[in-house]
This record gives C-alpha cells, structure tokens and sequence, in this order.
C-alpha cells in the first residue's frame, strides 16, 4: 500500500440535504456505528448549535464508542464586524466536546461581495480569526474552502491566500470544495497539483466534490492523484441536488485500484451491507445499479458474458466482489445463453445431469414466453417453476377448476370486488369466496381461503410488491399486460410474474407462482424439521 488517505464522511449532514431525506436522531447515531464500523475516520456529525436535533445527536454520541473513528462539529467563519470569541456559532464549536471542527469560508469574489458584503482582507482576517480561536480551544481544525475552484479561476492568488491564511492559524487540513458541482476532472487536476505544490506541505489537501456534471467520484480520484490525501464525500453520494461524491465508489477505488490505504480488508468487505443498511434506515431504495456495492453491479444477463464468468469471472468482473461484500449473480432472460441455463440452475442446486438437450429446452421456452411479455431476471421463483417443470419436477400443490370475479359499483360510490374461486388439492374439491379493494386482492384472499385447510401456512406467505406494465401501449385495451409479484416469508423474498392480456389471468398466473413456490419452500423447511406446511 502507498500513503494513507483519511476518509471523511459528511453523510449526516452534507449527505442530509437531499431533497426528501429526514432522518430521526436515533437513525443519525445508528448511522455514525455503522460508518465507525466500517472504519471512516472523521464522521461530520451536523450542525453544532443551529437546531435541536444536531444538538440532542452530538449529546447522545458523547456517550457512545466510536473505536478508532472522530465525530466532527460543523460549523461557518465569524460574521463580519464581530470578535471571533463572540460569534456564537464558534462558540458553540468550541463548547462541543468533538475534538474535531469543521468550518467553512468564503473563497469566492462572488460570494464575499454579495453574501459576506466585505472586501477581501476582511475575508482573510474571518477566516484567519476562526481557525485561531478554535485551534486555541483545543479543536484540531479542518477548513472547507467553499467554491474553490470558481474562486481559484478568477483570482488563483487570492484563492490560494485563503488557504494559507487557515494553514498559517492552525488548520491541519484545508479541503478545497467544488460547491456547484461543475468541474470536469482535467480541470480539477490541474488545480489540485498546483495547490499542493504551492502550500508546500504546510498541511493536509483535502477535496469535497458534488455530483452536478456526474463528475463527483472521478474528480476525487485525480485529486487524489495529484497529491491531496483527504476525501470528503456521503455514502451512497447523498447530498444536495445531483449529491455528494459517493464513498462506496471511492473506497474502493482508492484502496482496490489505486493501492492507497483507506480501511482494512475486513471492513471494506463491510460496504455493501453499510450502503444498503444506511439507504434502508434513510428509508431510500438502495439503487441496484451503483457502482461496487449495488445488487446489479456483478449481475450477467447476455449469454456470451455468462458464458466467459463461467470459465474466468475476471473475463467480466473488473475485480473480485467479495472484496466489497458483494456477489455475482446470473440472470435469466431472451439473451441468455445455454451456459446461463447451467450456471443458474447450478445455482439453485438443480444440476441439469446429463440430459444434454435439457438446456436448449429451457433456454427455448424461456425466450419464447419473454416474447409473450414474461420477465424472468425480474421472476426467479417463476423461472425455478419453469426450469423444475422442464426436468419433470412439477410443483402444483393446488389445480384450478375456475374462477370468477364480480365487481360492483354502489350508490353510496364505493366499488366492491369478489371473487369465487375453485380449486382440488389432492382429491379435495373447495369453493371459497372472499371480497377485497379490487379485482386482485378478492382473488388472492379467495385462494388462502380455499386451501389454508390443507396448508395453514399459506398466511406466512406475504405479498410485498405488485406492479403492473402495459407492454405495447399502441394496442389500447388489447395489450398485453406484464404482473411482477414480489412476495416474502419474513426472511426472504422471491419474485413471480404473469402476462397476457387480461390483467387478471396474468395476476392469476403470478399469484400461482408466488403461492406455490412459498409452499414449496415450507414443505422443504418441514421435511427436514417435522413441522406442518
């Protein structure tokens, strides 16, 4: 490994800017044990005296055992025209008990005219008075200067003075902050490579990119190469408007890649499960397409790339994901290739044997259904059904005779939806009717009803998601609908799915899937344990 780069994570409050991001005080210090965990070394924790909850997070975390990670107190420059001793802001930086604060300043003409409404040696004298004050109340300083790189392409002399002004007042670190997002990384570079060879080593180069022209993660990397050994950003890139430079991108990039040293080994394996557990506690979905740590980032669709990981998974997967606590996957679809076939069965335990034209068949009614509307990447208890059917395993545990459904709209404006179903299971004949809010959950409610006698633990199996896509718009009514049905036992999840141009058959047929291969995995569990299904 090279030199060490100290991570610093402002999640908790750059991070929390987002649009539509509130979290609990009890979620920001869940948060802060996950990212001391993983091993971030600085945790900005918020606002040190601008709102209660700031407030009541940095109280509760003073109790709290961060190991070998810091929590920061962030904070602003004294006003114009007032003692930085004076300045309550700084005052509550400096009764925090963090031994580590954070302020930012102006660096920017624009700004410092029209925000601050001070000339230029004042500005110096704000940022110069803040970081003394706090170096002499015993903080260890970091200074974010805001805009830069605006401020650095309009007057590099200056911007550089107020760099040195914080260095020469006690700032260990002064992180130069590309605030609107607009930099491209040959910019930036360049920038950083002059900065740090015109401060000389006086102290740490930090960067703090946002996310605007999509550049936020490359721009912390060149900044990195070009000598700064201090990174700011949120996980999953959280932050105001496009966000913040993504932590779950730049880990690993720095330590996997670049052989800098970030966080161990054993907590950098930790990723995937913080990013998803903090986009869950900041009730956000975790995007499947993120980079390293997203449930798609090691997944292989077209047959030639399945065909190629089979044989080397280095010929598609730029590094290992166990490095990053992923996992590759394959997935089933009208691209797939004979070898994805293979590889997926293996993965759900059924061998294909030596049935040689087994593969083909499967492969063939997979694409032939996907034509039909199906969607199997999306559907794997439905392709399990498919593929168990195909090597002549069945698993119905009950037949469908008929089914109706009646809706009716009352005077009082109401719409009451009932379905009758009829079904065997084993030699048993049963008719049950139930209603429910519409055509779907009357027909889902009629089914339990109908064979909960037989398999009481029909009712564990619940319905978590149910979406519907009309496929060929063009055809009005006529199209052919597609019903994705994500279902759960508590533990884990499985997908089924439907199609056709009835969007009730086409839920039936998801229902089914959902339903059976739920029971199937019950009967499993009590086959082994002795325990009705």
């Amino acid at each position: 490994m090279g030199r060490n780069i100290l991570l610093y994570d402002t999640t908790l409050r750059d991070g929390m800017q987002r649009e539509g991001l509130s979290v609990s005080v009890d979620e920001k210090v869940r948060i802060a044990l996950r990212l001391a965990d993983l091993g971030i070394h600085v945790i900005e924790g918020g606002f040190a005296g601008s709102n209660p909850k700031d407030d009541e997070f940095f109280r509760r975390m003073e109790k709290e055992f961060l190991g070998s990670s810091l929590l920061a107190a962030f904070g602003m420059t004294r006003a114009r025209g007032i003692a930085a001793g004076r300045d309550p802001g700084l005052a509550a930086l400096a009764a925090s008990w963090t031994p580590i604060t954070a302020v930012v300043g102006k660096t920017w003409d624009l700004h410092i005219e029209k925000v601050l409404r001070v000339d230029r040696e004042e500005n110096l004298h704000m940022i110069e008075d803040s970081v003394a004050f706090l170096k002499g109340n015993g903080k260890r300083v970091f200074y974010d200067a805001e805009h830069f790189f605006d401020a650095f392409a309009d007057h590099p002399d200056y911007a550089l003075a107020c760099l040195r002004a914080a260095a020469e007042a006690g700032a260990e670190t002064v992180c130069l902050c590309d605030t609107n997002g607009a930099e491209l990384p040959m910019q930036l570079g360049k920038v950083v490579g002059e900065v740090v060879s015109a401060l000389g080593g006086a102290c740490r180069v930090g960067i703090h990119t946002h996310n605007d022209a999509g550049c936020a993660v490359a721009n912390s990397l060149v900044a990195v190469d070009q000598g700064a050994d201090s990174v700011q950003g949120s996980i999953n890139g959280y932050g105001e408007r496009c966000g913040n430079a993504d932590l779950c991108a730049i880990i690993p990039a720095l330590q996997i890649k670049m052989g800098l040293e970030c966080i161990s080994e054993v907590n950098l394996a930790k990723l995937t499960e913080t990013a998803h557990f903090v986009a869950e506690l900041c009730n956000i979905s975790p995007d499947p397409h993120q980079p390293y740590v997203g449930h798609n980032a090691f997944a292989h669709k077209g047959g030639m790339h399945v065909s190629g990981v089979t044989r080397d998974p280095q010929t598609f997967e730029h590094i290992d994901p166990a490095l990053v606590g992923n996992s590759p996957h394959i997935l089933v679809s009208e691209l797939s290739g004979k070898a994805t076939i293979d590889q997926r069965a293996r993965e759900l335990g059924l061998p294909l044997g030596t049935d040689k034209d087994l593969a083909e068949r499967v492969l063939d009614r997979v694409k032939q259904r996907e034509n039909m509307g199906y969607h199997y990447e999306a559907a794997d208890a439905s392709f399990e059904l498919l593929l168990r059917g195909e090597m002549g395993e069945k698993v119905e545990f009950f037949h469908l005779e008929t089914f109706r459904i009646i809706v009716e709209k009352l005077g009082d404006g109401r719409t009451v939806s009932e379905a009758t179903v009829k079904v065997h299971v084993g030699g048993d004949r049963f008719i049950e009717t139930a209603e429910g809010n519409g055509p779907v959950n009357a027909l889902d409610k009629a089914i339990r009803r109908a064979i909960e006698r037989k398999y009481p633990r029909v009712h564990d199996i619940r319905l978590v998601n149910y979406s519907v896509r009309i496929l060929d718009e063009n055809k009005g009514t006529a199209a052919v609908t597609r019903v994705l049905i994500d279902s759960s036992d508590g533990r884990d999840s499985w997908g089924s799915v439907g199609a056709g141009t009835n969007v009730v058959e086409a839920s039936w047929e998801a229902l089914v899937d959902s339903i059976n291969y739920g029971l199937d995995r019950f009967q499993y569990e009590a086959e082994i344990t002795g325990d009705d299904v």
